[in-house]
């Protein structure tokens, strides 16, 4: 699957969003066992329009490093707040296309369903391939929630402004420091993929599967891995 986005305007990609959202499920069955769990990370240079992306795929829930897929790509869509899937998904599904097995779940680094038309960065790949996806972003994008409690693993639902709707969590995944927040791409319901995400909390702040991921993708943009696709043989537990 080739996409550009570059010649597309803010107003159009918002348009975009709106036919995506028509085509979001959330109606995997709770119950479908887990094997395999993936992340994405994008990196790239100041000013730069070359992306270098990483996809990571981990045994699940045991955590551990199968393979990884690494490209380089160009985007001139810029960065704007509530738009990031125009800027980085083409990038990923790249990385995507040189992945033989796909694993169960998706997780990237971004909003799903908590956006304010829906259609975060997991939400718009989930829908381009129909592939079960989570979000899990670093920063608050929309929606308002009560602070969780300071201890690991607590979590608060987060609300949409407007109509109270549920679209999200805030999930603690340290003592004491700011929470992530977690919501369905695609294809998961909102109890699955705050269920998946805490069997992935490790003993950082970013879950395990894509902190792997942004570990990996910055050593390709420096250099010490090459592009393409690998397997790994066996690696120790990441925490």
């Amino acid at each position: 699957m080739v996409l550009n986005y570059d010649e597309l305007t803010f107003a159009e990609a918002k348009l975009l969003q709106e036919e995506f959202r028509k085509e979001l499920r959330f109606d995997i069955p709770n119950s479908k066992v887990i094997n395999s769990i993936a992340a994405t990370d994008i990196s790239y240079n100041p000013n730069s329009t070359t992306m270098y992306g990483a996809i990571v795929i981990l045994s699940y829930p045991e955590l551990r490093l199968k393979s990884y897929s690494l490209v380089i790509s160009e985007t001139k869509f810029p960065y704007k707040a509530g738009y990031l899937g125009f800027r980085e998904v083409p990038t990923l599904l790249k990385a995507w296309e040189q992945i033989e097995v796909k694993p169960d779940v998706l997780v990237l680094d971004g909003q799903g369903y908590l956006h304010p038309r829906r259609m975060g960065i997991a939400s718009h790949f989930g829908v381009l391939t129909s592939q079960a996806t989570i979000g899990c972003a670093k920063s608050s994008l929309y929606g308002f929630y009560e602070e969780p409690s300071v201890i690991k693993y607590s979590s608060s639902k987060v609300f949409e402004h407007h109509t109270n709707e549920h679209i999200g969590y805030a999930l603690r995944t340290k003592n004491n420091t700011k929470p992530v927040y977690v919501s369905p791409g695609y294809g998961l319901s909102l109890v699955k993929s705050l269920e998946i995400m805490n069997k992935c909390i490790g003993n950082h702040r970013i879950p395990e599967p894509t902190r792997l991921a942004h570990e990996i993708v910055n050593d390709f943009r420096i250099g010490k891995l090459p592009a393409g696709y690998k397997e790994v043989k066996s690696v120790p537990l990441l925490f």
